[in-house]
């Protein structure tokens, strides 16, 4: 594949960075981007014209992707062919990376698929089952009421680990199973949402142990294998456990290939490899403007399912995996379209400024997708 030339810019436009490019191009800008990807095993290639995109619509999308401060890949796949991909800074077509917090929607189509061949009996299981060992040790009767479900949708009452100087400390030391006896709950399970990366650590825990697996091994046998998919490193915690919400290490590619397997009700090169309905399930919106803060114009609603969020930008709603420092899949249904972006993830940092780095690469997406006509 090619890659794309950082563009250069003034001074005044590197300032402005985070808030997203303030000008549009030129012409002369727009004619000199190249997206065409080459050829790419495993895909059909193809160009924007051919599915009806408007190639000016999709060169702008690139333009403003090389404004962009930390991004390291952008892939656009229409009708599961492959239109558009262009690579930045560190980024390559076999460059593995930390996607962040898009590991939590493969562990929860790893609780999907764990359920379709009966290690898990459904989502109404309540996740104590799972941890008999701390039966004796938990003082708080509302965790032994606790669902998988309410794990999956982050109402399980939980805590924002960041809203504290405590869970921020607790985030970064890295989490233990044992620790369900002593983080406190925020609410009642099931009465509200709060994100939780310790929710979707344990829903990778209960599958490893409901499956009797290590959760890198059952995702190679039931879900990377069949999308031929390879991964890099995946970070276990102080047990041994892999860490089911962060430090998934794939490529952009991998990233796009499962949001085509998403997009297609579960099916990948003829297979089902997750079950069609647990993709409806994983998309219905549990919680609605489920997010705290603004994230764009364009980037509205923030409804979450399963481990997924829904986004609504424009006329559209897409479905969005979504990690820290802007790691996406999003899945446009309605279009038959896998927008794939993957950044620097801005591992440890928070605050302002790295939010104001993730807001600019999120709503790139966001603002490209806006800009779509109707279906």
């Amino acid at each position: 594949m090619r890659r794309l030339s950082r563009v250069l810019v003034s001074l005044a436009v590197v300032s402005g960075l985070v808030a997203g490019c303030s000008r549009g191009p030129t012409d002369a800008e727009l004619a000199a981007v190249d997206y065409a990807p080459g050829s790419v095993e495993g895909w059909t290639v193809s160009t924007p014209e051919a599915h009806g995109l408007d190639p000016d619509a999709v060169a702008e999308l690139y333009w403003r992707a090389g404004q962009l401060e930390t991004i390291n890949s952008l892939l656009v796949v229409k009708d599961g062919d492959l239109v558009a991909a262009g690579y930045f800074h560190d980024g390559s077509d076999t460059y593995q990376q930390n996607v962040q917090s898009v590991t939590k929607s493969v562990t929860g189509a790893l609780v999907g698929i764990a359920i379709d061949r009966g290690c898990i009996p459904g989502v109404d299981t309540p996740i104590m089952t799972y941890f008999p060992e701390l039966a004796d040790e938990i003082t708080d009767p509302r965790k032994d009421q606790i669902t998988i479900g309410q794990l999956l949708a982050m109402r399980a009452g939980l805590p924002w680990e960041e809203a504290s100087a405590e869970g921020v400390d607790w985030l970064y030391h890295g989490f233990r199973p044992s620790d369900l006896v002593d983080v406190p709950l925020v609410r009642d399970p099931g009465t509200g949402w709060d994100y939780s990366n310790y929710t979707s650590h344990l829903l990778g825990v209960i599958v490893a142990r409901a499956c009797e697996t290590d959760l890198r091994d059952f995702a190679a046998q039931h879900l990377f294998g069949p999308l031929g998919i390879t991964p890099g490193d995946w970070t276990t915690d102080w047990e041994g456990y892999r860490l089911g919400f962060t430090e998934l290490e794939v490529s952009a590619l991998d990233m796009a290939r499962l949001g085509q397997m998403f997009l297609d009700g579960g099916r990948y090169d003829g297979r089902q490899v997750v079950p069609e309905s647990w993709i409806a399930d994983s998309w219905q919106p549990y919680t609605e403007h489920a997010w705290y803060y603004k994230v764009g114009d364009n980037f509205d609603r923030t409804a979450y399912g399963y481990q997924w969020w829904t986004i609504d930008a424009g006329p559209h709603t897409y479905h969005l995996a979504w990690g820290h420092g802007g790691q996406q899949i999003a899945v446009l249904p309605e279009l038959g379209m896998v927008v794939v972006l993957t950044a620097d993830p801005l591992y440890g940092q928070m605050g302002d400024g790295p939010w104001g780095i993730e807001k600019a690469n999120l709503n790139t997406v966001a603002d490209f997708i806006a800009g779509l006509p109707p279906s």
